[in-house]
């Protein structure tokens, strides 16, 4: 009898100590300077998207029930990315006005989190705005550059999986792959619509103030197009940049036109595609020209410029001529002295 007690003893201590997985990974940290909304959203390529309220102190914790793998997470405009499993609990810190600089995971799964975030400053640092604009050497010269760095980080995270590294590795030669084919596709532009060539029209597409709108209607001023949708989200990082260069260029000789190329093909329909693009507009208080095409991707203007991806801008000089087909974006400083060269 006193062995069958020590027995059953021993289970019930074996089974104190022995927790059951948790379906789910404990997020916690604490963010300074963070944005206006005082939230942070976690999505990943499935659809899966969850809201993780901040408290005013900058700290925030949260229950997420997810597969396994890599997320992005959005503090505002900015965009970092973080490695997830059920039963882990990990935690960041970041300083929003240094993002990619001062974010740190710690906990469960953090040495992956932290070898993605700095294999992101490595691609910021050797793929930059230029790497489209040289030549086709240059191209690569980066990208083989970047690869050097990359193999020397994974040196540095010797602890992590031999899986993780070819899932990794595999990411980085596709994105080569993808950014090849988009200089390409730049290099192709400057042959198609060289500087100085009479840019494709518009014609009567719905001006959200009412009335239609056509490009000949701006002729002898400079005309910035921004080609855009309500559900893209590059597009929507662009607007608050798009808002202080109008702000800024106001009284001077250039027009911004945003066309939207809402359709039924992501709505459901074009009056849904309509509505969303007019809700839009008004509750953002969106300045500039807002455009409806009313055909989207099937727009004239869109199909001349052989346009396959947005945000996409353009610039028109006074005389209706094509200055540059793909343009910088409003976020970049490039534009300013693009701008600031031709005098505006």
């Amino acid at each position: 009898m006193k062995a069958f007690f020590t027995l059953l003893l021993s289970l019930l201590i074996f089974s104190s100590c022995t927790e059951t997985p948790k379906n789910y990974v404990t997020l916690s940290g604490e963010i300074t300077n963070s944005n206006e909304f005082k939230k942070i959203t976690i999505s990943n390529r499935d659809g899966y998207k969850k809201e993780i309220q901040v408290n005013d102190d900058g700290t925030f914790s949260d229950t997420l029930h997810i597969k396994e793998g890599l997320f992005t997470f959005f503090d505002g405009n900015e965009v970092g990315m973080i490695y997830l499993k059920n039963n882990n609990s990990t935690s960041f810190t970041l300083d929003t006005k240094a993002f990619d600089e001062t974010l740190k995971f710690k906990g469960d799964g953090a040495d992956k989190s932290n070898f993605i975030i700095t294999n992101n400053l490595l691609q910021e640092k050797y793929l930059t705005e230029d790497l489209f604009e040289g030549s086709e050497a240059e191209f690569s010269k980066s990208f083989n550059d970047l690869e050097v760095a990359y193999n020397s980080l994974k040196n540095e995270f010797k602890q992590l999986d031999t899986a993780f590294f070819e899932e990794q590795s595999e990411n980085l030669k596709l994105m080569r792959k993808s950014y090849y084919d988009y200089f390409l596709e730049k290099q192709g532009m400057k042959t198609l619509f060289p500087k100085g060539m009479a840019s494709p029209e518009f014609l009567n597409y719905e001006n959200h103030k009412g009335g239609v709108s056509s490009l000949g209607d701006f002729k002898g001023k400079f005309v910035y197009v921004d080609i855009w949708a309500t559900w893209c989200g590059p597009c929507k990082v662009e607007i608050p940049f798009l808002q202080e260069l109008e702000s800024k260029y106001h009284a001077k000789n250039i027009e911004f036109i945003s066309i939207s190329v809402d359709d039924a093909r992501r709505s459901g329909t074009l009056e849904k595609a309509h509505k969303a693009w007019k809700t839009m507009v008004s509750e953002k208080e969106l300045s500039g020209v807002q455009l409806f095409s009313g055909n989207g991707w099937k727009a004239d203007f869109i199909q001349d410029y052989k346009i396959s991806g947005i945000p996409r801008f353009i610039l028109i000089d006074p005389n209706g001529n094509i200055i540059d087909a793909d343009a910088p974006r409003p976020s970049s400083e490039k534009l300013i002295l693009l701008l600031d060269e031709l005098g505006i």
